[in-house]
């Protein structure tokens, strides 16, 4: 089986279900940028000795596949297909997860900037691709295109885990945040 299909040289490309749409349609914009997330999700996994927190990873990286498919599946066809779904344990899952961090992280007094530590800055670019990411899905949604609501919870509760897991590579790290101090 060959990687190329030539069937994308004029500009458009398949959803699932085979509806032809422009490959800047903003359905393809939203996946894509799950995408790229699930990419930057597995930079961060090699930047991390952690086992746990790979492990944890990986599990997103799966989810993300699944919100992968859910965007790109034409939504007049998809109750004839068979794609995965989001359930609000997956919601729950990343909540407990945050939960468990903070409760061993110095508590914020401030923004803080996104350095430290290579881990910790590529995890706050996988958190702002999330958050890309979860526009794109808003912006489905405010076009009146069909989108899974529970992508947008999904995605929303992924950029704080995230956010948090950033700081939580730091305390592994040995690396305090560092405060934004701006000028006054």
């Amino acid at each position: 089986m060959k990687i190329y299909t030539k069937a994308g040289d004029l500009g458009k490309t398949s959803l699932i279900g085979g509806t032809r749409v422009p490959k800047s349609h903003i359905r393809i914009e939203s996946y894509g940028t799950v995408d790229e997330l699930n990419s930057f999700i597995g930079l961060v996994s090699d930047l991390v000795s952690d086992a746990d927190v790979k492990v944890i990873l990986k599990e997103v990286q799966d989810r993300l596949f699944t919100v992968g498919s859910s965007l790109a599946c034409d939504p007049d066809k998809e109750p004839a297909l068979k794609i995965p779904d989001l359930k609000e344990e997956d919601i729950v899952f990343l909540e407990a997860k945050i939960d468990d961090m903070n409760a061993v992280l110095v508590p914020m007094k401030s923004f803080i900037l996104p350095v430290g530590h290579q881990a910790i800055s590529t995890t706050h670019i996988a958190r702002c691709v999330c958050r890309r990411a979860e526009r794109w899905c808003v912006n489905l949604q405010e076009e009146d295109l069909f989108v899974e609501p529970m992508v947008i919870k999904y995605l929303n509760r992924l950029s704080d885990y995230l956010f948090v897991l950033a700081r939580y590579i730091g305390h592994l790290n040995g690396v305090e945040d560092q405060p934004w101090k701006p000028r006054v």
